[in-house]
């Protein structure tokens, strides 16, 4: 199962540099979950021939991931967000305890919602 989504992750990044029947291969073994005999058919292609172009096409998603750092960019903004959200929401219990203030309280409201916008693009 992590293996799917990194490799559905990865194809949400790379998956317009992939062959049109690379692309099409891979959605429909990924995304729609056919078995390699059905996609062979449908594909009009062996089951080796289905086999051969998902192995090629998860290699070179691999390889360019190794290269550019998309997919871990990506993990690591998100995870950033998280940490801008948990840092308002502390800041905000903190207004809380030791003295409200409405501009506090509203800055910080902001930003977890510009955090969480962010986190979810």
């Amino acid at each position: 199962m992590a293996k799917n989504m990194e490799i559905a992750l990865l194809f949400d990044f790379y998956g317009e540099m992939l062959t049109d029947k690379q692309r099409e291969v891979i959605e429909l073994y990924y995304e729609e979950d056919l078995s390699l005999s059905e996609i062979a058919e449908s594909q009009h292609i062996t089951r080796q021939g289905v086999r051969d172009a998902i192995k090629r096409a998860e290699a070179q998603m691999l390889e360019m991931e190794d290269h550019l750092h998309l997919k871990a960019r990506f993990g690591e903004m998100r995870e950033g967000f998280a940490q801008i959200c948990r840092a308002a929401q502390e800041i905000q219990t903190l207004n809380d305890k030791f003295g409200y203030s409405r501009e506090i309280d509203a800055r910080a409201k902001r930003i977890v919602a510009l955090a969480e916008d962010l986190k979810e693009r």
